[in-house]
């Protein structure tokens, strides 16, 4: 199994600036995809960027120009910085990651999620 686990949520002022990370662990052979994906309150959960293997990133339009989304290979972990936040933007985030064990079985695997709140 794979177990996600992200860090670097919190409460901050609208314009300022946070950076999430979530870190992969087990039998990992290959990831190919990684993303972040948010669900505010009464609303449906959506992705905020993705990063797959050989291309380049995906935003949603509401964050392009504001977050940006990076790979550690080697650590196995995803990056969201995100800058100018809005109050919009409050909502828990949860990472994503598709690949493959060592043991040839494929996964799919999120985190706990993290909460962000960007209120004045």
């Amino acid at each position: 199994q794979v177990q996600l686990v992200e860090t670097g949520g919190g409460s901050v002022q609208p314009g300022e600036s946070l950076r999430l990370s979530c870190v992969a662990s087990g039998n990992i052979f290959s990831i190919v995809t990684m993303g972040w994906s948010r669900q505010a309150p009464g609303k449906q959960r959506e992705s905020v960027a993705v990063i797959r293997s050989g291309t380049i990133p995906n935003y949603t339009d509401s964050v392009k120009g504001r977050f940006t989304i990076s790979i550690d290979n080697a650590k196995n972990t995803v990056y969201l910085q995100m800058n100018r936040l809005k109050p919009e933007d409050t909502a828990v985030y949860y990472c994503d990651m598709v690949g493959r064990l060592r043991t040839g079985l494929d996964f799919d695997s999120w985190g706990q999620g993290t909460q962000v709140t960007v209120s004045s």
